[in-house]
């Protein structure tokens, strides 16, 4: 296994006819960000299920700092933290109560379980409402103490699922701040999330989920360098892009009235571009001249929007 905190081979699952993963594989090293990109739908809450013991696979294998999470489920669970895509605590209780009781049920010595919680609501910045019904908190707050209570047991090895939905910017960029300093700390965080710019921004490696197979894993710069330097998006009035798409040829994409050209070659392309349109009468009515990003990669792999597919998905992610 080498230095991989989680190794994931050949995973498959099925819920009655709907095939959620597929022979999904990727490995996970200490000590770093592991984004899981995709929309609803991907697999990937039924990956971090497994990961965590939650599920059984139907076939393939995955371990978590060496244990296999089938044969091993009881060791891997002392090993790990989790945070699902919606607050798991007592809306009843106190921040501190929440996070005390945590650390009774895991066990945790009773001298250090308010030692424990205290500094986690230091940590996570909960200490003027440590002791306000949790019914009472933002959206935020509540987020933030749902990650401080998978993390009462100090495990080395943490899932977030899809960590920061629903949160407003504010609360988006004090949770990212927080995943920064838990990994600079030795921590190994799985992230899943279907924001383009949060894997961008987190994530030292990003694993493409798609229909439960992943179909991109590598380094979000290599990702992004896999397109071209430069993109070249044009806007058009309605009715305009198919025209365009004809004209430019292959290597043009359309999405909506947007016609998108990655290239490594932008002057010549953009001259030899825009002469082909002018020559048939046709003028965008915008231009952006940019990097790759993501999202780019995203619709280059599987031909549609990560998000797009989220917003119009019901399904479990």
């Amino acid at each position: 296994m080498g230095d991989s905190a989680i190794v994931v081979r050949g995973l498959r699952k099925r819920f009655g006819d709907l095939t959620a993963l597929d022979g999904i594989g990727f490995e996970v090293s200490s000590g770093t960000v592991f984004g899981l990109l995709g929309p609803n739908g991907a697999g990937k809450t039924t990956v971090v299920r497994i990961l965590a013991t939650v599920l059984r696979p139907d076939e393939g294998h995955a371990e978590v700092l060496g244990r296999d999470v089938v044969r091993d489920a009881d060791a891997v669970r002392r090993r790990i933290g989790m945070a699902g895509q919606y607050a798991a605590i007592d809306p009843n209780l106190t921040g501190r109560e929440n996070l005390e009781l945590i650390g009774t049920l895991t066990q945790l010595p009773r001298s250090a379980v308010r030692t424990r919680a205290r500094e986690l609501l230091e940590r996570f910045e909960l200490t003027e409402a440590a002791d306000r019904p949790t019914r009472t908190y933002s959206g935020g707050m509540r987020r933030r103490l749902d990650i401080a209570a998978s993390l009462v047991g100090t495990p080395p090895v943490l899932f977030l699922d899809e960590p920061t939905t629903g949160l407003d910017l504010p609360s988006r960029n004090a949770l990212w701040q927080m995943i920064r300093e838990l990994v600079a700390g030795g921590t190994t965080v799985l992230l899943t999330t279907q924001y383009l710019e949060e894997a961008d921004v987190l994530a030292d490696r990003i694993a493409v989920v798609d229909h439960g197979r992943v179909v991109a894993n590598d380094t979000p710069a290599n990702l992004k360098a896999s397109l071209g330097s430069t993109v070249i998006e044009l806007g058009f009035a309605d009715g305009v892009a198919d025209r365009a798409v004809a004209l430019i040829g292959a290597r043009a994409e359309r999405d909506g009235s947007v016609v998108r050209i990655t290239t490594d070659r932008s002057t010549a392309v953009l001259i030899e571009t825009l002469r082909t349109l002018d020559a048939a009468g046709i003028a965008p009515e915008r231009l952006t001249v940019r990097e790759p990003s993501i999202d780019d990669v995203f619709l280059a792999l599987t031909g549609h929007r990560a998000q797009a597919d989220a917003a119009a998905s019901g399904g479990s992610s």
